[in-house]
């Protein structure tokens, strides 16, 4: 029963316990450096100005689009995609502020 809980929603992406471990903590890096990297652009805005768009689309790709699989796959359906460029089409109409 213990075992289940640490083994069934990895197995249910493919993975062993230690390749997800390894897959989120590699996840939850790339979160924090670009948590911190909006953080500081929020008072220096001209610093990692592309940083933070450009870590969600990276995210977005490996997570989503390249593990929508398992138990989470009707979840990662249901979200837009990301272009090129990091926007959905919604967001290529927002003008930034002045």
């Amino acid at each position: 029963m213990i075992k289940r809980a640490f083994t069934e929603h990895p197995a249910s992406v493919g993975e062993s316990y230690f390749e997800h471990m390894g897959a989120a903590l590699s996840f939850s890096g790339r979160m924090i450096f670009g948590g911190l990297a909006c953080m500081i652009h929020a008072f220096f805005p001209f610093l990692f100005v592309c940083t933070g768009r450009e870590c969600i689309t990276k995210l977005h790709e490996r997570m989503v689009l390249h593990r929508a699989k398992g138990d989470c796959a009707a979840d990662a359906s249901a979200m837009p995609s990301l272009n090129a460029g990091g926007l959905t089409s919604a967001d290529k109409n927002v003008q930034p502020a002045e």
